[in-house]
């Protein structure tokens, strides 16, 4: 009876700890652009466009903010064009701001909805949602043709979309 007790309290308490540090490990979202950061692709301000705001930040501690994914992804695929001391390993995290919370979610697990009838900042986008199942819903509620994962967003669609 007092083996099975204390052995429930210290599964309790292996989970508590596991579950703290899962927490712990996950990169908080990076707080909002400067109100006069630029996007380095476009030039255009970022701050006014929340909804559509896209982030790279370096292993330097470097942050690139965007006015929408198109400009982040273009960024990202000229990454030598734009950064002449870092390269693709030197990137610790991307966000983007998904469609229908308006809250960051990290790039490379979000999804990404190309020819929809939703416009960016700058015209046709990349429209980022969270789950599978809500991008390709809003695949078919806004008329996009494809949805593609962060790693399977190709050159192709992003020049196509500029």
């Amino acid at each position: 009876c007092y083996q099975g007790s204390f052995l429930r309290g210290l599964a309790s308490m292996a989970l508590i700890l596991l579950t703290s540090l899962s927490l712990a490990a996950a990169p908080a979202p990076p707080p909002p652009p400067a109100a006069d950061a630029r996007c380095p692709v476009c030039g255009m301000q970022v701050a006014p466009h929340k909804a559509w705001l896209a982030t790279i930040i370096f292993t330097t501690g470097k942050r690139v903010d965007f006015d929408g994914p198109k400009d982040m992804f273009r960024y990202y695929f000229d990454l030598a064009k734009f950064e002449k001391k870092l390269g693709p390993k030197d990137i610790r995290e991307i966000w983007v701001t998904d469609y229908y919370t308006a809250k960051p979610v990290d790039a490379r697990t979000a999804w990404f909805v190309a020819g929809s009838d939703v416009l960016g900042p700058m015209g046709h986008e990349l429209v980022p949602v969270a789950g599978k199942q809500e991008s390709a819903s809003f695949r078919t509620d806004h008329h996009g043709l494809e949805v593609l994962s962060f790693a399977g967003v190709p050159r192709s669609v992003v020049e196509a979309i500029e």
